[in-house]
């Protein structure tokens, strides 16, 4: 089934509600704005906080964005559809669990007992169904998953929204192939606004979760409500390039990059280099004792990364939105895929935000991403280019297993 394409309107008339509301008027429909069309002008000045395009990134024209409510106190989802590769079993499109766990070099037991949690905002009513699909088509046992509204019932759900549907179906999916045998819980916000997102957060973790996946950015967001004890947060750091934003930002959470990733090459046979379209580098929020990197003095993303570029992107059922099989990517793939990382190991409670992979004995438990970039920092290379070591696109590097989880 071909997508179903969202609505968008120009630069100007982005760059008019700017200037009519100062970007903080009421709400709107989720999906009526088109970051990718807003001037380079506009670009520089909203990036930080907004996640718009910056440093002439671009997404190439088979590729949309699931979300596109770019405005402050609002989020938006970081899902990148392929408009261009829809399919129907057995001819699925995309990378496969079976792949996934085979390029991460993941185990195939671990997990049991642990729970992952995913916020959302919206309503995806057909995901029991589609993360069954999606499990039985890669030969993954039955899901233990449960779904919640924001206040901790198995009822009243929010409104339904097709562009974050997808985002729903794509991290439970993603936590299932890194951890099939995790306890997947889906806690779902009324709304995009953070007021419903921060209150959908504590409820993961007062449900049982030790690990919380969130694929989403913007501005506004508070951050005790991304700070906790009871485990490991996780936020994606965005599909627009050099440039981060809330809560990817903040450092009590596991800042998220991405990165793409082909088949073949190497003694791993797989290739893996920086996304263009990752966001990272140097934030304007404290900068935590752990960070040593010493071109930004404040809190630098990313810490940890996965695969995330749309072209090499991954397999993703969604009936609601989509139709059923089609090729998905952005950091909304990185974030959840790694939640289930964390499960497979089970150390969540023990560790303490993005410190945990700059232990240098972990170091040989991730892949070294050196190549690719996301932007220009001039002269600071290091925030927005991959090289040896740590690096803005994609922190220390993807999983080599579960050591550095």
């Amino acid at each position: 089934m071909r997508p179903i394409l969202r609505s968008a309107v120009s630069a100007t008339a982005i760059l008019s509600i700017a200037a009519c509301s100062g970007l903080g008027g009421s709400p709107s429909a989720p999906g009526t704005t088109n970051a990718q069309s807003v001037s380079q002008a506009a670009v520089h000045s909203l990036n930080r906080d907004l996640g718009i395009p910056s440093n002439g990134f671009t997404l190439p024209a088979n590729v949309q964005r699931a979300c596109n409510d770019f405005r402050p106190g609002v989020a938006h989802c970081d899902a990148l559809i392929r408009t261009d590769l829809h399919g129907v079993g057995p001819d699925v499109p995309g990378l496969y669990a079976a792949s996934l766990e085979a390029a991460y070099n993941l185990p195939s037991t671990g997990g049991s007992g642990q729970v992952v949690g995913i916020v959302d905002a919206y309503d995806n009513p057909d995901v029991a169904t589609d993360i069954a699909e999606y499990r039985s088509f890669m030969g993954l046992s039955t899901a233990n998953f449960t779904k919640y509204n924001q206040t901790g019932q198995q009822s009243n759900y929010p409104q339904g929204n097709e562009g974050w549907g997808v985002e729903i179906a794509l991290d439970v999916e993603m936590v299932s192939a890194a951890c099939p045998n995790c306890t997947i819980i889906l806690v779902e916000a009324n709304s995009a606004n953070w007021s419903d997102l921060q209150t959908a957060e504590q409820e993961a973790f007062a449900l049982g979760a030790t690990v919380v996946s969130n694929s989403y950015s913007g501005s506004g967001a508070t951050q005790s409500y991304f700070t906790t004890n009871k485990g490991v947060i996780l936020a994606s750091a965005g599909d627009s390039g050099y440039g981060i934003a809330d809560p990817a930002d903040f450092d009590t959470v596991v800042a998220v990059g991405g990165t793409t990733l082909t088949k073949g090459g190497g003694t791993r046979g797989w290739t893996e280099t920086a996304w263009s379209g990752t966001g990272g580098g140097c934030s304007s929020d404290t900068k935590p004792k752990w960070q040593k990197d010493k071109d930004c003095k404040f809190r630098t993303g990313n810490d940890v990364s996965a695969i995330a570029d749309p072209n090499t992107g991954v397999a993703e059922y969604d009936t609601y939105g989509e139709g059923g099989w089609f090729v998905v990517g952005g950091t909304s793939v990185s974030s959840p895929f790694l939640g289930g990382v964390f499960g497979l190991a089970g150390n969540a409670t023990s560790q303490n935000a993005g410190s945990t992979f700059y232990v240098k004995k972990h170091h040989k438990d991730l892949y070294d991403i050196t190549k690719g970039s996301d932007g220009s920092c001039s002269p600071e290379g290091y925030l927005c280019e991959a090289g040896k070591g740590y690096d803005g696109p994609t922190g220390w590097g993807t999983p080599n297993g579960i050591g550095a989880f």
